[in-house]
């Protein structure tokens, strides 16, 4: 069962990671596709998801809860009885990306200035509503 739960938590941090590198990604993308003019910054569904993963982040700083994801790892682990990952040279580097040695507080802080940021994105880069498509047509 150990290396059950070590695959487990592996694909957790693997899935934090992705959720890290789409948020980030997002954030960026988005102001600088508006300038370029790149379409795809304004796909609906891709905004809604983008903004609505930034408002759980930081929904559960500010009611001071960790991440799911990060509550799901390490009981992961714990169920491995403390072991470390398989591949631990990248768990590890994926791991020091993701947990920051802050207070709490200060998570608090930026994940809720960064949903503030991405939803005025919402409004100086507005999406492309799906129904407007079908009225176009």
């Amino acid at each position: 069962m150990t290396a059950l739960y070590l695959a487990l938590a592996d694909l957790v941090l693997l899935l934090h990671f992705a959720v890290v590198v789409f948020n980030v990604f997002g954030i960026v993308v988005i102001p600088l596709g508006a300038w370029r003019g790149w379409r795809f910054v304004r796909i609906f569904w891709w905004r809604a998801l983008h903004l609505a993963t930034l408002a759980v982040v930081a929904l559960q700083a500010a009611g001071g809860r960790l991440c799911f994801l990060t509550t799901w790892h390490t009981a992961l682990l714990q169920m491995a009885g403390g072991r470390r990952s398989f591949a631990p040279g990248v768990a590890d580097f994926i791991s020091r990306l993701i947990f920051w040695p802050l207070p709490l507080w200060a998570f608090v802080v930026i994940y809720v200035a960064v949903a503030v940021f991405t939803l005025a994105l919402w409004w100086l880069v507005p999406p492309r509503y799906p129904w407007t498509y079908a009225a176009s047509k």
